[in-house]
């Protein structure tokens, strides 16, 4: 989970002042003699080493028998702790110079006999971090820009050069001078045995370069083809969790196992740039790197916890977010002090590694409560969670494997197996598992949610009357349009058994959805039960208020008129639009709707239906239309359609094309001519 392990931490503490090489007793410089065929010749040494930075020391007549002497030459099954290669040489923090970062110089003065052709030199491929070649004096190539105050460095990479005929041919008895300048960036020091060569350049024919060359470039793809895996297995992850989300917007707790993948996806494509191109580890892009590091780990932890359903544990969280963004800004505060140099005090180095080991520690601990907590609320264990977290752990052990000697790369076929490449596999597998499982249940529950609107919206087909009552006297008209799958609006036109009046009730419930659905079949049955007792409009609404109140908050607006069949009527409003009577409002006090005090008093007015008068109730929804600037429908919009002759369909349609944004209800009722014979 961390770059950086338990070996880093005891580097971490073994920081001291760099301690001064022990020269060697003066001997005379050695002179290694090589034979060239067609095949290469590793330059083991012993090549003299010294740390420090001096110009002179490139020169061929630079007397460095004083210098320490460094043999190159791996010890048999010796690998990187760092990167798992093989062949793998100490540098120079584990020869005497602990914690040492900057400049130092490698020197070899070598005599190549039986070459019949140009030379070339083939570079170390593991190195800390970048170099400058001279032979004889003269500069013939680096790894690395080193035209800066601090040179900049370049992630390890094969590099050949040739050696200029000329050059070798100037050499002194025949020899040929080489020397290596190195400088390795304060950061590496965390790395274990840090510092300059790691294996032997090697030189031969240029022919014979080349072909290794080749080969160097085929092996180093090799060696990074477990970190181009994990980027494609996180990046098929994001993709995959991405598009369970596409398919269910409501799964929200998504978004954390998406956001975890894509940076974990990005972190590791950017090591993965790091390692095989000559893109420059400077400040920014180490801080960008340890940044999505901290903030992958983060996002993974809280993944952990949504789905063990542990939000409410409001100290994990707050640990969570103090862990990240220690992680983030001691990354951004070492890149600032360090970015000078070696200069850099040693206590730097060590406290960002004692933070960075106990950012994992905590992290790890943080993990085993979330699973425990987890395990403990839940009745049934969900062992593939509890598994995807066990593997997502593993890797985080690499500092006790290493401790206990325990391998954690191998190289099967010539390529770098980690052990994070199947664990992280494993791990992913196991919470697809999941995702999948929960995707399905929630579907599940989609479909049930589906068939109970479904039937909800069939209720409510049954209590909004589509076929009206024949009331003698009155040509009613009716139209209802709902804003979603189950309206708010309710009307109900209940002619009363013996005196030839009716009962029109109308009103809107507060909210949408099913919940208001299933509000309105409430108050559409208080209604009929209300009328049993009394047929007038207060009554009625006063029945309706009491039910709601019992409720709790449940609130309806609400417009109850009795039409007699003279032509008298009555009506009471609790907090609904006034009717317009012949495209006129009707003055009328306002009320506070049905619901929110039991001793509500509502506002009641009688007023005469004269022939071929026409009353038209309205709700909220036409009015309150609204289109893509802003604008509403409006009263005035109202007025100017009741003017003229227009039917109740006509003016839904008019709100709807304006803008619909809550349910449209309207009844429209005139008064006819009464035949003798009707009411005989």
């Amino acid at each position: 989970m961390q770059r950086f392990c338990l070996l880093i931490l005891l580097a971490a503490l073994g920081f001291g002042v760099p301690a001064p090489a022990q020269p060697a007793p003066q001997q005379p410089a050695p002179t290694a003699t090589i034979t060239l065929g067609h095949s290469l010749v590793a330059l083991n040494g012993p090549w003299k080493f010294h740390i420090g930075d001096n110009p002179q020391w490139a020169a061929p007549a630079f007397d460095d028998s004083s210098w320490e002497t460094v043999d190159l030459t791996p010890k048999e099954g010796s690998f990187d702790p760092n990167q798992g290669l093989q062949g793998f040489v100490p540098g120079w923090t584990a020869k005497g110079h602990p914690g040492y970062s900057g400049y130092a110089w490698y020197r070899l003065r070598v005599r190549i006999t039986g070459a019949d052709g140009p030379l070339s030199l083939l570079a170390p491929r593991n190195v800390d971090d970048s170099y400058q070649l001279f032979v004889n004096g003269r500069l013939i190539g680096s790894f690395g820009n080193f035209s800066g105050f601090v040179p900049t460095v370049y992630s390890t990479r094969p590099l050949r050069f040739t050696l200029p005929t000329t050059v070798v041919q100037n050499g002194r008895d025949g020899t040929v001078e080489l020397a290596f300048r190195f400088y390795m960036a304060p950061r590496t020091v965390l790395q274990t045995d840090s510092g300059g060569m790691h294996d032997a350049p090697s030189i031969g024919l240029t022919d014979a370069v080349t072909a290794a060359y080749h080969v160097a470039w085929e092996n180093t793809f090799k060696l990074t083809s477990s970190l181009v895996a994990s980027v494609l297995i996180y990046l098929l992850f994001t993709l995959f969790v991405f598009m369970l989300y596409l398919f269910d917007r409501a799964e929200t707790i998504l978004l954390w196992p998406l956001a975890a993948s894509g940076a974990t996806a990005l972190f590791l494509f950017l090591v993965f740039s790091e390692n095989t191109s000559t893109l420059a580890t400077g400040l920014q892009y180490s801080i960008v790197i340890d940044v999505l590091n901290a903030l992958a780990d983060g996002l993974w932890i809280m993944s952990w916890l949504a789905y063990f359903g542990q939000q409410n544990r409001n100290w994990i969280r707050n640990a969570i977010v103090v862990v990240v963004l220690w992680g983030v800004i001691s990354s951004v505060l070492f890149e600032i002090l360090t970015m000078g140099g070696p200069s850099a005090p040693h206590a730097v180095f060590a406290t960002f590694g004692i933070g960075r080991f106990v950012s994992s520690c905590v992290l790890l601990v943080l993990m085993f409560l979330i699973a425990y907590f987890g395990s403990r609320k839940s009745q049934r264990k969900d062992w593939m969670l509890l598994l995807a977290v066990f593997f997502f752990a593993i890797p985080s052990l690499n500092p006790v494997f290493q401790l206990l000697h325990i391998r954690t790369t191998w190289f099967p076929f010539g390529i770098n197996l980690l052990l994070a490449l199947p664990t992280s596999i494993a791990s992913l597998f196991c919470f697809s598992f999941v995702l999948v499982r929960r995707f399905r249940a929630s579907q599940r529950r989609q479909q049930a949610m589906v068939l109970d609107v479904k039937q909800a919206q069939e209720v409510q087909q049954v209590l909004i009357p589509e076929q009206l009552p024949n009331i003698p006297g009155l040509a009613i008209e009716s139209e209802y349009r709902p804003a979603s799958e189950v309206g708010g609006d309710f009307f109900q036109i209940i002619p009363h058994a013996s005196d030839g009046s009716a009962l029109i009730v109308a009103g809107d419930v507060t909210g949408k959805g099913l919940q208001a659905g299933m509000l309105v079949a409430l108050i559409v049955g208080t209604i009929r039960t209300a009328i049993e007792k009394s047929f007038e409009p207060l009554d009625v609404l006063e029945v309706l208020n009491r039910r709601l109140c019992e409720r709790g908050n449940a609130h309806a607006t609400c417009l109850a008129m009795r039409i007699a069949a003279n032509g008298a009527v009555t009506l009471a409003n609790a907090g609904h639009l006034p009717p317009y009577v012949n495209g006129n409002e009707l003055p009328m006090e306002g009320a506070v709707p049905l619901g929110m005090d039991l001793g509500a008093e509502f506002a009641s007015m009688q007023f005469q239906l004269a022939p071929d008068d026409r009353l038209m109730m309205l709700s909220d929804g036409v009015a309150e239309a609204q289109d893509k600037q802003g604008r509403l429908f409006g009263f005035d919009r109202i007025q100017a359609l009741l003017a003229g002759p227009v039917s109740a369909a006509e003016i839904a349609s008019a709100a709807q094309k304006f803008g619909q944004h809550d349910d449209i209800s309207i009844v429209s009722i005139t008064r006819t001519a009464v035949l003798e014979e009707a009411l005989a």
